[in-house]
C-alpha cells in the first residue's frame, strides 16, 4: 500500500495562513524573502490576497513549510501531487526543484497570469454535471468559456469571461450548481497560452531533477520522472486541462490508500474519498499530527 501527499490549489488561500505556519518555518519565510526582495508575511492579509502572485506565493510557501514539518516527524510518502500551482510544493518537496527557484518562478507565474487578464474573468464550478453536459453547454453559449478542471465525475470547472461563465450559470440550473471560485485568472485552458509560453522561457536555465519521491502530474493524471518532462509540466500546466480524477484513479491503481492534504484547507479530500473509499483520506489542518504519523508508518508496515 502507498501513500500520497496532495497539495491545494487557487481557492484554497486563508488569510494569515503564513501567521500560521509551524514552528521551524521562520528559515523557509526568510530565505523566500531574501530571494524576493521584500516581506513576504505582507502577502497573506486579505487585502494581498486579492492578487494572484500573493495568492500563489502564500500556497508554495504554504505547502512547503507544512511538508518539511511533517516529514521532520513522519515516514516520506510515496507520491506527490499538486492541483496546478500545488504543483511546484509538490516539486520542491519531491526535491526535483530549489526552494529558491521555484519562488522566484511562482512570482513570475502569479505576475504574468494576472498581468494578461487583471479583471473580467476567472473560474466557476459546475456540480452536478457529467463532462459531456458541461461541453453542451459550453457550445451553446457565445463568448470564451472552456473546460478547465476535471475534479470528479460530477465537478467540471470552467474559465473564461465574467459574461460567458454567467450565461453558463443560467443555463445550468436546473441541471448543476454553478459557483464561481476565489480565482480571478481564466487558468487551465488556451487564453493562458501566452503567458505559459513567456514563463517557460524562464525555466529554460533552472536545472530540475529527478523527483526522489514519485511525482503526479495533474495534466498527465500519470507519473513523470524526467526532468525535461516535469520542466515543460511545471511551465505549462497553468494552460492545460487538470485532471485531477484522472491522477487520483492512477494513485488508486498504483496502490495509494492513504492520502494526506496539506494545508491550506480539505478541498483535494473531499475529492479523493470517492476515489480512495477503500482507504483513508486527511487534511493535516483538521487532523491531530499523531494521527497523521500513525497512519502514515500504517502504509510503511503495509509494503512490508
Amino acid at each position: 500500500m502507498s501513500s500520497l501527499f496532495a497539495f491545494p490549489g487557487q481557492g484554497a488561500q486563508q488569510p494569515g495562513m503564513l501567521h500560521a505556519l509551524p514552528a521551524g518555518a521562520e528559515c523557509l519565510l526568510e530565505e523566500a524573502s531574501d530571494t524576493l526582495g521584500e516581506a513576504v508575511l505582507a502577502l497573506d492579509t486579505a487585502d494581498a490576497l486579492q492578487g494572484t502572485r500573493a495568492v500563489q506565493l502564500c500556497l508554495l510557501l504554504a505547502g512547503v513549510a507544512w511538508a518539511r514539518w511533517l516529514l521532520q516527524r513522519s515516514p516520506a510518502p510515496d507520491y506527490v501531487a499538486g492541483l496546478s500551482i500545488g504543483a511546484y510544493p509538490a516539486a520542491v518537496v519531491a526535491d526535483a526543484l530549489d526552494f529558491a527557484d521555484a519562488v522566484r518562478l511562482v512570482a513570475l507565474r502569479g505576475e504574468l497570469m494576472q498581468r494578461a487578464y487583471p479583471q473580467g474573468y476567472g473560474m466557476t464550478a459546475l456540480s452536478g454535471l457529467d463532462l459531456a453536459g458541461v461541453e453542451q453547454l459550453l457550445a451553446e453559449v457565445p463568448g470564451e468559456a472552456f473546460v478547465a478542471n476535471l475534479n470528479s465525475d460530477n465537478q467540471i470547472v470552467i474559465a473564461g469571461s465574467d459574461s460567458a461563465m454567467a450565461e453558463v450559470a443560467r443555463r445550468a440550473q436546473g441541471r448543476g450548481v454553478a459557483r464561481r471560485l476565489a480565482i480571478s485568472v481564466p487558468s487551465h485552458c488556451r487564453l493562458l497560452n501566452g503567458a505559459a509560453a513567456e514563463l517557460a522561457a524562464a525555466f529554460e536555465p533552472v536545472q530540475l531533477r529527478r523527483p526522489g519521491i514519485t511525482w503526479l502530474s495533474g495534466t498527465r493524471a500519470r507519473p513523470v520522472h524526467d526532468p525535461v518532462q516535469l520542466k515543460d509540466d511545471l511551465a505549462w500546466n497553468m494552460a492545460r486541462v487538470v485532471d485531477w480524477r484522472g491522477l487520483l484513479r492512477t494513485a488508486f491503481e498504483r496502490g495509494v490508500r492513504l492520502q494526506v492534504e496539506l494545508p491550506p484547507g480539505s478541498v483535494l479530500s473531499g475529492l479523493a474519498r470517492p476515489v480512495l473509499e477503500q482507504g483513508r483520506v486527511v487534511a493535516l489542518e483538521s487532523t491531530r499530527a499523531d494521527t497523521v504519523d500513525a497512519l502514515l508508518r500504517r502504509e510503511v508496515q503495509r509494503r512490508h
